[in-house]
């Protein structure tokens, strides 16, 4: 796996998260008055740290500046099912070129589906709503075989099925069913072959029309491309495993742009990263490319195209924080974190966010 080595991914100087700071519901069910936007902005560059509205974000970029953002729409992608005798939750989370799915099977709680039941064995058939079966094949090395290759009977099934019978996958730690519409971001595109993401691409979620207008007016451009995400893998210690992106030349063409005209590139979320720096030669020159990337940004890698990243707050075990290391350093990343404590910020998907830049590209 590209840039993962044999390198731990837990991070044993991020705290655990505090009983009470994860987000339970969306920012705008908090309180009367209160938009996607109501949520905290952490910002990390080198020894600096300092907290700030979302709303005040067009005035820590400037222009010239890019948004790279993450289009892919999320699917509703949890559905239940039984497993011979026993009831159990589907996640669909990665569709292959072969038909296939990547699935993981959770048992049903009520609460979220936050037991992992684990796959296999191999031929096991499990049983969905409309008619739907599918047949596990084989785990996914990468997953420990928490998550396995699936096939779909009848074949192309698993779309209708998700649109007819899904919700959007949810955890113990939000307090309630969300519909659809609270895991779509303002920059989600429905995919023309039905493609997604298992599980939004969160670190966008704050983002509104109105915000995005008004980092527009300041000269602030956005750059688009997908990568659908597959299911989070924090709670495995596991790297990510291989995902479908497509970065457009346009991109490719207004990023370049942009470093050679000194702006900074600002990826919106890990999946960004991911995706713009595996279509980067070793000079940081980006190309319209598309495929499967399994790349795992480290500090040894580094980065060759941003100059920063604005994501969720993460788990101490969750393999993105090496990313957010090769972006600001661990010093900075260490610092945020423990502001971010201290000033009880809120985690997980509803929660607040974090910028971190490289220390040698201060705003003007």
């Amino acid at each position: 796996m590209s840039g993962s080595a044999a390198q731990s991914i837990t991070s044993p100087y991020i705290p655990d998260i505090p009983p009470g700071l994860s987000a339970r519901v969306p920012a705008e069910q908090r309180g009367p008055g209160l938009g996607r936007d109501s949520v905290r902005l952490l910002v990390s560059r080198g020894a600096e740290v300092s907290l700030h509205g979302f709303r005040e974000l067009p005035g820590l970029l400037r222009a010239g500046d890019v948004l790279v953002v993450n289009t892919s729409a999320t699917l509703p992608a949890a559905v239940d099912a039984r497993l011979g005798a026993a009831e159990a939750v589907v996640h669909f989370s990665t569709r292959g070129d072969d038909g296939r799915w990547a699935v993981e099977l959770r048992e049903r709680d009520g609460r979220g589906t936050t037991r992992p039941r684990g796959g296999g064995p191999a031929g096991a058939v499990v049983e969905l709503p409309g008619g739907l079966r599918l047949v596990l094949e084989d785990p996914l090395a990468a997953a420990a075989e928490r998550l396995w290759w699936a096939r779909p009977s009848p074949e192309g099934g698993v779309e209708r099925v998700m649109q007819e019978y899904g919700r959007p996958i949810r955890y113990a730690y939000t307090e309630r069913d969300q519909p659809l519409s609270a895991y779509q971001t303002v920059f989600a595109l429905p995919g023309p072959d039905g493609a997604g993401s298992a599980e939004m691409p969160s670190a966008a979620r704050p983002f509104t029309a109105q915000l995005v207008a008004q980092l527009v007016s300041r000269g602030v451009q956005f750059a688009p491309l997908v990568l659908h995400t597959g299911v989070s893998s924090a709670q495995a210690h596991e790297p990510p495993y291989p995902e479908r992106f497509a970065v457009p030349g346009t991109t490719a063409a207004l990023v370049n742009a942009a470093r050679a005209g000194g702006g900074r590139v600002i990826g919106v979320g890990t999946t960004a990263v991911r995706a713009l720096e595996s279509a980067a030669d070793d000079r940081g020159v980006v190309r319209a490319a598309a495929g499967w990337t399994d790349l795992v940004v480290t500090p040894e890698r580094g980065v060759r195209v941003v100059d920063g990243l604005l994501t969720g707050l993460h788990e101490p075990e969750a393999s993105h924080l090496l990313m957010l290391e090769a972006v600001a350093g661990r010093a900075a990343v260490q610092r945020g974190y423990a502001e971010a404590v201290a000033r009880l910020c809120l985690w997980h998907e509803f929660g607040d966010v974090h910028l971190l830049l490289k220390e040698d590209k201060a705003p003007g």
